[in-house]
């Protein structure tokens, strides 16, 4: 039976769970019905942006990453997934406001000392809200090749070369069962290594720093790629923004040494 694509994706977002559900059915209407290319970047708002954190545009087109992600799932994963977990988050802190001082990357370093009522909202929205905010930044329209400067170098020393990283990252996030994400992450031991986490973990949450990471929840790829979760990690090689991956490789070298 043929479904149409939106209501599909509406169909699979009511299987993510209550909380997104209802971030996703309270987020500003955003439809590719409604919004064009050419405005999405000036005219998208946040559900909340009067909370902590933002929803802000993204970094390019919602169709600039085409033919290798198409416009639609963009909008719906910004628009609508993204801006539900940031309302979620915001919600959360709201709670609290001593915490409102806090950076995310710090709420979910710090998970186990908030407070007990809030810390699986943190941990859910504040991995996605981090999680998702890289994964804009690490693509780019014209993007893939192979990586260069010190990320390069240290991709060949702990892999052996680029094919071998490629061939272990996709295998990870391929293996990764239900939901998740794939990660190239530098270790507390200043290695790099390709871990998997579910649902909205983020690796700060473990001690790790997240260089870069692929999303493969359905709602990244199903439109577009349906069940090939595999076409979708080689396609996904295409749009990578290693000059970005660079930066974050180098900070995190800083921040460790």
């Amino acid at each position: 039976m043929n479904i149409n694509r939106r209501k599909f994706l509406i169909l699979k977002s009511a299987t993510l769970g209550s909380m997104v559900l209802s971030a996703c059915q309270t987020s500003t209407d955003h439809s590719s019905s409604s919004v064009t290319p050419s405005t999405s970047i000036n005219d998208t708002k946040s559900v909340e942006n009067s909370g902590v954190f933002k929803l802000t545009p993204l970094p390019y087109e919602y169709d600039a990453l085409e033919p290798y992600i198409d416009q639609e799932t963009m909008q719906f994963h910004h628009d609508k997934h993204y801006a539900g977990y940031i309302k979620n988050l915001n919600g959360a802190i709201a709670k609290y406001p001593e915490l409102k001082e806090k950076n995310a990357e710090d709420l979910l370093r710090s998970l186990n000392t908030l407070p007990e009522d809030i810390r699986t909202a943190v941990q859910n929205n504040g991995g996605s809200y981090v999680n998702h905010k890289m994964f804009w930044e690490i693509m780019t329209p014209n993007g893939g090749g192979e990586p260069e400067g010190k990320i390069a170098a240290a991709i060949n020393e702990s892999f052996g070369n680029f094919d071998s990283f490629k061939q272990k990252f996709n295998a990870a996030g391929g293996g990764r069962f239900g939901s998740g994400w794939v990660w190239l992450v530098l270790g507390k031991g200043g290695k790099l290594k390709v871990t998997s986490t579910p649902n909205q973990d983020s690796p700060f949450l473990t001690g790790d720093y997240p260089i870069m990471g692929n999303d493969v929840w359905e709602h990244a790829y199903y439109l577009k790629y349906q069940n090939r979760r595999g076409d979708y990690l080689n396609a996904w090689w295409n749009v990578v923004n290693w000059p970005e991956v660079n930066r974050r490789y180098e900070l995190a070298i800083a921040l460790i040494a």
